[in-house]
């Protein structure tokens, strides 16, 4: 009698086991599809530690120096905000290479000056007209939906579009659920010449 209780408690504990193993290995399976919840944090996730408000963000002056405003989440340069004058001269690609203004959203450099855009979605200043693969395609060609003007200087969209299409997909599932605030950022600024 003890050798078939040992025998069944063995067999009962082999099936546990193998139970508890396929479920750990089928919870934490990269096959499965994220959930629309799930898409949106882990993009918030991306879009906090690659930076994104650095440049998109307009800033609060705060004691610890510049801080993203919170109401103007990812809303670009600020359509109200002065562009301040680059001194002829001062930048070149043997010199001086970038200057930001105030809020870190307007850069200038040998290019001109390019102004982060608006990364919510409003559907007609912002990216809530396009669609995922829109924003795939910016990404990793450099243009503005993926066919229209140059992506400018600093943002690294050579960096962003060697991300997986899962990363890229979430990104924007997560700049899609931002409240859309209706900002239109100015156009690209072209070189002075010298």
């Amino acid at each position: 009698m003890t050798n078939k209780i040992t025998k069944l408690a063995l067999l009962l504990g082999l099936l546990a086991l193998t139970s508890l193993l396929t479920y750990c290995s089928s919870a934490g399976s990269s096959d499965e599809p994220l959930t629309q919840e799930q898409m949106v944090e882990r993009g918030k996730y991306l879009v906090m530690v690659g930076g994104c408000e650095d440049c998109h963000s307009p800033k609060m002056m705060t004691e610890k120096g510049p801080v993203p405003d919170p109401s103007l989440t990812l809303s670009g340069q600020p359509a109200n905000a002065p562009v301040p004058e680059v001194p002829q001269g001062t930048l070149s690609p043997t010199g001086w290479m970038a200057m930001t203004n105030a809020n870190m959203t307007a850069w200038a450099g040998p290019w001109g000056v390019s102004f982060a855009i608006n990364l919510t979605p409003d559907e007609n200043v912002g990216i809530g007209a396009w669609d995922a693969d829109d924003f795939i395609k910016a990404m990793r060609t450099g243009q503005h939906l993926g066919m229209g003007r140059p992506i400018l200087p600093p943002m690294p969209w050579q960096s962003i579009g060697k991300m997986k299409d899962e990363d890229l997909k979430a990104i924007f599932a997560y700049l899609q659920s931002l409240p859309a605030i209706p900002n239109q950022v100015p156009g690209p600024i072209e070189p002075k010449a010298n």
